[in-house]
C-alpha cells in the first residue's frame, strides 16, 4: 500500500481496479473434472478428496448428533451468548423482509396476487480453511428458517483431524440445521448440486468461498442448480477524508486483508495527506496481527487512489462496484445516496465493516469481484420463490376476455382465443 496513485486519469481506472484473481479459465479446468468425479463416484469421490485436499481420512461425511451434542459444551459461553445476541439481530433484520400476500383488483373481476414460498431444498456452503466462518452459519440459516426452507444442508471442510469446528456445530443448532457434512471446496458444491448416496441434491446453494468454490458455483449453475451469486474472496473500498480518523480507517482494511492472501483492499483517499496517516497507520496495526503474514500479502495486490474531486470519488466507486465500502468523510450520508453499485455500505467513522460480517443484522453474504452492479447481497428473498396466482369472476372474464382475444387472433395463437371465446360463449 506504499504507492499513492494521485488523480488518475479515467482512462486508467479500469486497470487500476483489476481484481487480484487468478484467470477463470484456468480454475475453471481444475474445478471441472473434480465436479464430474463427484458427479459420477458420489461418496467415493469426497472421502478421496478429504484424503488429497484436507489430508483427513474420514470414515463417514455426516456429522452424528453426538458430535453436534458434543460441540455445545465446548463452546464458551461467552462466545453462545454473542451468537445469540448476532442471531436475534439478524432474525429482527431479516424477518422485517417478509411480505404477505396483497390481491389486487386490476380490472373489476380480475383478481391477481404474488405469494412467497420457501425453496424446499438448500444448501449452505460454510468456508474453513484459515478461518472458519461459524458466523456464515447465522447469516445463511437465519433467512432459510425464516424462509420457511423444509429442508437445510451444510457442508464445510474437516479439520486435519476429520472434525467441524465446534462454533460452526453450535451456531447450526441455533438456526435449526442438522444435516452437516464434512465436505468442503469444489467437491462440496458438486454434493450438494448432484446429490451422493450421503448428501441429498439440493435446488439451490449459498455461501462464500475462494475462487475454486465460486467456479464451481457458476459452473453447476451452468446446468441449472440455482445459486446466491458468484461470492469469491473478500474486498473492501474505504472513501476518507480530513475526518477520517486514520486508525479506524486502518483497522478496516486490516480486517478483509486478513481474510486471505487473493483479498483485496482499495483506500480512495481525498488528499495525500489523508493517505499517508491511514498508511502509516495500517503499518503499525499490521504489526501485531496474528494473521499478519496472510494480511500483508493481500496488502500487495492493493491500491491506495487519491482523488480530489467527489463526482469522480462516486465514479471510480461505481466502477469499481465493491463487496463492502466504508464511507469516512464529513459528508458520508450525502455520498452514501449516490452509490449505485455496492455489496453493503458503512456510513461514519464509527461504522465499521465487521459490525456488518457479524451482528448487526444485515447480511455479510455479498457480490464480489464487481458484480455488485449486477447482484444484491442474500436477504430473505434469496431463500424464496415468488409464485403468481389470478382468480378470475364470469363479470372478469367479460371485461378482460375480448381484450385477450384480440391479442391472441393477432399473435396468430388461435387456440389461445379459443379458450377465452368458449367460455365467453356460456356466459352468453
Amino acid at each position: 500500500m506504499k504507492v499513492i496513485i494521485e488523480n488518475p486519469a479515467q482512462t486508467e481506472w479500469k486497470s487500476l481496479l483489476t481484481r487480484p484473481t487468478m484467470h477463470f479459465e484456468e480454475i475453471e479446468k481444475r474445478v471441472a473434472p473434480i465436479l464430474q468425479q463427484v458427479k459420477l463416484a458420489g461418496d467415493k469421490a469426497l472421502f478421496q478428496f478429504a484424503l488429497d485436499f484436507d489430508k483427513v481420512q474420514l470414515s463417514a461425511l455426516q456429522v452424528t448428533p453426538q458430535e453436534i451434542a458434543q460441540a455445545k459444551s465446548l463452546v464458551a459461553d461467552d462466545l453462545k451468548n454473542a451468537l445469540s445476541i448476532a442471531k436475534n439481530n439478524i432474525y429482527t433484520f431479516h424477518k422485517a423482509q417478509e411480505s404477505k400476500p396483497e390481491p389486487i383488483e386490476t380490472v373489476t373481476g380480475v383478481l391477481c396476487w404474488r405469494k412467497s414460498v420457501g425453496i424446499q431444498k438448500v444448501g449452505l456452503y460454510i468456508p474453513g480453511g484459515t478461518a472458519p466462518l461459524f458466523s456464515t452459519v447465522l447469516m445463511l440459516g437465519v433467512p432459510a428458517q425464516i424462509a420457511g426452507c423444509e429442508e437445510v444442508i451444510l457442508c464445510t471442510p474437516p479439520d486435519k483431524a476429520g472434525n467441524v469446528p465446534p462454533a460452526i456445530l453450535y451456531a447450526a443448532s441455533l438456526v435449526g440445521i442438522t444435516k452437516i457434512f464434512k465436505v468442503g471446496g469444489a467437491q462440496a458444491i458438486g454434493a450438494m448440486a448432484y446429490g451422493t448416496e450421503s448428501i441429498p441434491q439440493v435446488y439451490k446453494i449459498f455461501g462464500p468461498g475462494n475462487q475454486y468454490v465460486t467456479a464451481a458455483k457458476t459452473l453447476i449453475n451452468k446446468e441449472g442448480i440455482a445459486i446466491d451469486m458468484p461470492a469469491g474472496p473478500s474486498e473492501v473500498q474505504v472513501i476518507a477524508d480530513e475526518t477520517a480518523i486514520p486508525d479506524f480507517v486502518a483497522a478496516d482494511l486490516l480486517s478483509q486483508a486478513e481474510h486471505g492472501v487473493d483479498s483485496q483492499v482499495l483506500l480512495v483517499a481525498t488528499h495525500t495527506t489523508v493517505a499517508n496517516n491511514i498508511i502509516a497507520a495500517v503499518q503499525v496495526q499490521l504489526e501485531n496481527l496474528p494473521r499478519k503474514e496472510l494480511a500483508a500479502k493481500a496488502l500487495e495486490n492493493s491500491k491506495v487512489i487519491v482523488l480530489s474531486n467527489a463526482a469522480d470519488i462516486v465514479a471510480l466507486t461505481n466502477e469499481y462496484a465493491p463487496e463492502h465500502l466504508i464511507i469516512a468523510t464529513k459528508d458520508a450520508d450525502a455520498l452514501a445516496e449516490k452509490i449505485t453499485n455496492a455489496g453493503s455500505v458503512f456510513i461514519g467513522n464509527y461504522t465499521p465493516e465487521s459490525a456488518g460480517d457479524y451482528a448487526s443484522g444485515t447480511n455479510h453474504t455479498l457480490p464480489t469481484n464487481g458484480f455488485a452492479k449486477a447482484y444484491s447481497g442474500v436477504s430473505l428473498d434469496s431463500f424464496v420463490k415468488k409464485i403468481t396466482f389470478q382468480k378470475i369472476t364470469p363479470e372478469g372474464l367479460k371485461n378482460i376476455g375480448p381484450t385477450v382475444q384480440l391479442m391472441a387472433e393477432n399473435e396468430l395463437l388461435f387456440a389461445h382465443k379459443n379458450a377465452v371465446t368458449i367460455r365467453l360463449n356460456t356466459l352468453l
